[in-house]
């Protein structure tokens, strides 16, 4: 007989959460404009926005927070979050932002120009959004597998290799400062990469002289999966992989809120001086001396420490591994989900969840909105909302996919949980049919609006 599985952990504080009725939720949704960004936290049963952040902190990393160097400049704690992202990234150059899109902000300011392209596998909104700001624009070359929840390929967040070369070779390159790698593909829905694709982008972008960098925010997940998922790398340890895969590229941008495990920080790690230096003006402009960059001494010692844990298998497995089981708990009440699921959170298919809305209603909206007002539950929509208007034409953009994220943070909720969600969600599913209208903007901003957007009820 084969041993349960247990967590590599044990809980030693816990937090006060509340339960709410449906009336109450009702009255605070309507109180929100239906943006679930807008609610109180106090009024969330079960909050799963967001893994950015959001996680609990181990007792090795408070422990570093209590001998944080606050110093302005040289501080010793900045040096020992150096050294680890060297030793962990292989990168040469450091610089330590607040958070990723900081971080974003920073290297694009150096590097991203008026009427340039960015290719990639199904860009962040933050990284959209940065592009785009600077009148760029985002260019998806993920492959055609990603846009079918139900297709099982391993590798769903894997650049189609065909797609890219055609960008390079319909645009100069000079107007192709890099290409960015998201590892795991959130938008895609915490999709992996393997490293026969990184590799086979790798080269490419050497043979048209074209940088590649990461966006490597949740890059030991990524790891976790090449270990489960590729021929070869089964016997190799999770820094290995990790070593391998930023091996291939010139630099990449980190929100540490992910698999950091704290609750703030970021930073950018190069190859390049050149592009080091050019940043170093624009972090001092933004973020501050350029051995804090936004960060307290305190945040980069315990971040240090989190990425040594993130990149430690046991931790992957518990963590990745607490996702399936509320997939497969989904699958097997038939909701519709992104297979295989993704390592940090489960994204629900609206397009099959809510046909019966209208597209131009935002019925992946319409759908965690319903989670909400049913179980206390907050997740976000990764759909038409997030995808933004078309900078030019300003009408929406309809995406391929209508999702709705259930991000779970790092070592926060247990299985339980995860079981009174998918209870949650097969309760809404089995009334699905009665869902007939969605929702109308009536305020919006005009760039990232998903953030701060208000709702009507249609």
């Amino acid at each position: 007989m084969e041993l349960p599985y247990a967590e590599p952990y044990k809980i030693k504080m816990i937090e006060h959460i509340k339960r709410s009725t449906k009336n109450q939720r009702l009255k605070w949704i309507k109180k929100a404009h239906y943006n679930l960004f807008n609610l109180a936290s106090e009024n969330v049963f079960i909050d799963l926005l967001t893994d950015s952040g959001t996680g609990a902190m181990s007792d090795r990393q408070w422990a570093e927070m209590m001998v944080g160097d606050e110093s302005y400049a040289g501080s010793s704690s900045f040096k020992k979050l150096k050294k680890t992202v060297r030793k962990i990234t292989g990168f040469k150059y450091f610089l330590p932002t607040h958070q990723g899109r900081a971080a974003e902000n920073v290297l694009f300011s150096a590097m991203v120009k008026e009427g340039d392209v960015v290719p990639g596998n199904s860009h962040f909104d933050t990284t959209k959004g940065h592009i785009e700001f600077r009148k760029a624009s985002a260019i998806d070359c993920t492959i055609d597998e990603a846009f079918d929840t139900s297709n099982m390929h391993p590798f769903k967040g894997n650049i189609d290799i065909n797609k890219l070369e055609v960008v390079f070779k319909k645009y100069p390159k000079e107007r192709i400062p890099f290409v960015i790698l998201t590892i795991t593909c959130n938008s895609a829905g915490g999709q992996p990469v393997s490293i026969k694709n990184i590799s086979e982008v790798s080269k490419l972008c050497k043979q048209y002289d074209i940088p590649l960098y990461f966006d490597a925010a949740r890059f030991s997940e990524n790891a976790y999966f090449i270990k489960k998922r590729e021929v070869g790398y089964e016997n190799k340890t999770i820094k290995e992989i990790v070593k391998e895969v930023f091996s291939y590229g010139d630099g990449m941008t980190m929100s540490a809120k992910k698999d950091g495990l704290v609750n703030m920080g970021g930073f950018i790690a190069l190859n390049n001086k050149k592009v080091y230096k050019e940043a170093t003006v624009f972090n001092i402009m933004f973020e501050g001396f350029i051995t804090y960059g936004g960060m307290n001494g305190r945040d980069m010692g315990a971040l240090a420490v989190g990425l040594e844990e993130s990149t430690e298998f046991n931790y992957l497995e518990s963590r990745v591994e607490q996702i399936a089981y509320l997939g497969e708990k989904l699958v097997e009440y038939g909701v519709p989900v992104q297979q295989p699921f993704g390592g940090h959170a489960i994204f629900l298919d609206a397009n099959k969840f809510v046909p019966t809305i209208p597209r131009e209603e935002f019925r992946a909206q319409a759908l965690a909105l319903e989670l909400y007002v049913v179980g206390g539950i907050r997740g976000v929509e990764i759909g038409t909302i997030l995808a933004d208007r078309d900078p030019i034409t300003r009408e929406n953009r309809y995406p391929e996919l209508e999702l709705v994220r259930l991000a779970v943070p790092r070592r926060t909720y247990t299985n339980n949980h995860m079981d009174y969600v998918a209870a949650t969600l097969k309760m809404i599913y089995n009334t699905r049919e009665e869902a007939k209208s969605g929702y109308k903007i009536i305020n919006e901003a005009p760039i990232m609006r998903h953030f701060t957007i208000e709702f009507d009820k249609i």
